[in-house]
């Protein structure tokens, strides 16, 4: 084991590393992936669910592109449900609560069962690199492995400091050590470091809840999956219940802030804007009588409940004081306290898109390292982290997905062009195309791509094959169908609130009323048989939205003219004449790819995009030395 070069070097196995070990190996790549522990393999350290809004759309995408993220949910899932599905095709997301113990198992069986993966574990105290390049890594206990490329994601563990009250004590998650030494390492190699804070609930007790003095919050009749492989759920489904904080509640907290990390210049690290702990919203909302509080099960087999809503940093004493004025936990006991925890995070805009970093060549950082927040996110890093090693050591092209082929490439593009202030979290209104990127055509966007890049077997494949020539036939098929007026048809359009038909039309322009489903073309065309309702979807989204797609197309072919015009990495912009300074050190930092990724760079004015394509018509002239 320590005299052979790995290929891909995996350090920490989270969401992120266990998807980038997974997705090296399946492309032919000798991974080892090493952690802490090998108990915690995918982790759910914080609310036991997958998915939520956008993030629905990025498990979508890891599955669609041959990651595991989505088999293990529907694996795991113990309740489902779509969020906004009164709203449009564009925002609706899914979300499932998940027993976090078949989760874990199912990352767990997966692992141990992938040809190419070896599991270790230990601690990385620091990465090996000669020349700006890296070679390997070296352990706790002094151990030495080679590898080609190493792929680092610590989550929450570099220098990693939890806070409970006035107490704080070093860990990377409660129970678990923090990696310290690995973190004056990258400060060593120049990295550019900052700290952020994130935090999770107490777990309760579920013996000592009053469900009764809840709203029952039951799931979807219906789940919808997230493996776009899988057609069911294999575990029954468990509902979560609402209560509400009071103002006894918020009594509490406030007389407690002056024991408060977050209030009392403990933590002075930068918080999830969109996931603030209870006594953050207190502050910020000091007009709100409430909050929700959900309690949602950890699984099917266990006792603990997660009050999602009440991510807390409160000592004990009053976490427990508080939780006992809400209704239905008047007699609560905890079983883990809430804490909030500091972690170091590098500078993405110090990465290439491909996750690459720009500081020493064949090491990627994939998840919380970069500046997230989030299973999902963490996910889809790992997955992009662990094609692009990959495709490096086989000298092949690297994959980089743009902001118009998937929220995925949203992602990654914010982090390396703009970089961020704040633990980045994914949303809809982030995505310019976000008709286009929906969730329920992720395969039919990178079915092909994770296909050519060896993480979709040929099964899979040719099923996605048939799907999508099926779609096709169905469109045809619906183009060719006409009615007319005659007969009952006027008469059940008027029953649909309806226009009435002066002439003929197909069954595609029927489809185009808002009023009329997909489901309801069989009462205009008796004897219509309809497709499998995975194929009804796709092409009633298609013809009702035909026109906003075509423009949104439009809007993306404007775009990839802008990203097909390239810039040379070793291109010196302290050379073009009229950039200032400010501009000049920007784009020498950030080393855009692509005109179109330069544009997007926070402070780049349309002045100087003008310039810079002046110079790279010249072949930039200016940019040789005198």
């Amino acid at each position: 084991m320590l005299d052979k070069q790995y290929d891909v070097i995996v350090v920490g196995a989270g969401h992120a590393g266990c998807e980038a070990a997974l997705a090296a190996s399946r492309i032919g790549m000798e991974t080892l992936l090493i952690t802490i522990n090998l108990d915690n393999l995918a982790q759910m350290s914080c609310n036991p669910a997958v998915g939520g809004i956008a993030k629905g759309h990025l498990v979508k995408e890891i599955d669609a592109l041959g990651g595991e993220m989505g088999k293990a949910a529907d694996f795991s899932a113990i309740q489902f449900r779509r969020l906004n599905a009164s709203k449009g095709p564009a925002v609706q997301s899914s979300r499932c609560q998940t027993d976090r113990w078949l989760y874990h198992k199912y990352y767990k069986q997966i692992l141990e069962n992938q040809a190419g993966i070896h599991l270790y574990q230990n601690m990385v105290t620091r990465i090996l690199v000669k020349n700006h390049r890296v070679y390997g890594i070296k352990t706790k206990s002094g151990e030495i492995f080679y590898g080609k490329t190493v792929i680092l994601s610590p989550g929450t563990f570099l220098s990693g400091l939890i806070h409970i009250g006035l107490t704080h004590y070093p860990g990377g998650r409660l129970g678990d050590p923090s990696a310290e030494e690995i973190t004056k390492n990258l400060k060593t190699l120049g990295f550019n470091l900052g700290r952020f804070k994130t935090g999770t609930c107490p777990r309760l007790d579920a013996r000592t809840i009053n469900f009764n003095k809840t709203t029952l919050q039951p799931g979807d009749a219906v789940g919808i999956p997230f493996s776009f492989s899988n057609r069911n759920f294999p575990n029954p489904q468990l509902p979560c219940f609402l209560t509400y904080t009071n103002k006894r509640t918020h009594e509490i907290i406030f007389s407690s802030l002056d024991r408060s990390p977050l209030y009392t210049g403990v933590i002075q690290a930068t918080g999830v804007r969109y996931c603030p702990s209870i006594e953050d919203k207190l502050v910020r909302f000091a007009d709100r009588s409430q909050h929700h509080v959900f309690l949602e099960p950890e699984g099917l087999n266990t006792i603990e409940y997660y009050p999602n809503g009440l991510s807390t940093s409160l000592p004990l004493d009053v976490q427990l004081k508080m939780l006992r004025t809400i209704q239905g936990l008047e007699k609560v006991e905890i079983i883990r306290p809430g804490y909030g925890i500091e972690h170091y995070y590098s500078d993405p805009t110090q990465l290439f898109p491909t996750l690459e970093t720009k500081l020493v060549e064949n090491l990627y950082f994939a998840g919380q390292i970069n500046g997230t927040t989030g299973y999902e996110e963490a996910g889809a890093q790992g997955v992009i982290a662990g094609i692009n090693a990959a495709l490096k050591v086989k000298n092949l092209s690297s994959l980089v997905l743009d902001r118009s082929q998937a929220y995925i490439g949203v992602l990654l593009d914010d982090l390396v062009t703009k970089g961020t202030n704040e633990p980045y979290r994914m949303f809809t209104s982030r995505a310019e195309y976000r008709l286009l990127l929906r969730e329920d055509n992720a395969d039919l966007r990178l079915r092909e791509i994770g296909y050519k890049s060896g993480l979709i077997d040929e099964t899979t494949f040719t099923e996605f094959s048939v799907k999508k020539a099926k779609i096709e036939q169905e469109l045809n098929r619906l183009k060719d169908l006409r009615i007319t007026p005659g007969g009952e048809t006027n008469q059940l359009l008027e029953e649909f609130c309806s226009s009435p038909l002066k002439g003929g039309i197909s069954l595609a322009d029927l489809l185009k009323r808002p009023e009329i489903r997909y489901r309801d073309l069989p009462k205009f065309f008796p004897g219509y048989q309809a497709a499998e309702p995975e194929i009804a979807e796709q092409v009633e989204i298609e013809i009702l939205y035909r026109s906003f797609l075509r423009r949104q197309q439009e809007e993306v072919e404007k775009f990839k003219h802008m990203e097909e015009v390239k810039i040379p990495m070793e291109f010196d912009y302290s050379r073009i004449h009229g950039f200032s300074n400010e501009i000049k050190e920007k784009l020498n930092r950030i080393k855009p790819l692509s005109l179109g990724q330069a544009a997007r760079i926070p402070g780049i004015t349309p002045a100087a995009i003008s310039a810079l394509i002046v110079n790279l018509k010249k072949g930039n002239k200016a940019n040789k030395p005198k």
